[in-house]
C-alpha cells in the first residue's frame, strides 16, 4: 500500500480523481492547467451547493443537510 505513484493502492481516490478531471473538462471547459486552482474552488462550490444527487432526493448536499437541521 502507500507506494508513491501506484494507482492500485487507492482505487477509490483514483476513481474520484478521474471523475473530477472529467467533470472539470466537460462542465467547466478546462483546456489548460493554468486555471486549475480557480476551477477546483468553483467545482467544490458547485458540487456542494448546486449539483443535485439522486441518493439525496435530488437535492444538493447543502440543501439536504440544511433540511436535516445541520
Amino acid at each position: 500500500m502507500s507506494r508513491e505513484g501506484t494507482s492500485t493502492d487507492n482505487p477509490i481516490i483514483e476513481a474520484r480523481n478521474g471523475w473530477v478531471k472529467e467533470e472539470l473538462y466537460l462542465d467547466f471547459r478546462l483546456a489548460t492547467t493554468d486555471d486549475v486552482h480557480l476551477l477546483l474552488d468553483r467545482y467544490v462550490y458547485y458540487f456542494n451547493n448546486r449539483r443535485s444527487a439522486a441518493v439525496l432526493g435530488y437535492k444538493s448536499p447543502v440543501q439536504y443537510k440544511t433540511e436535516l437541521g445541520f
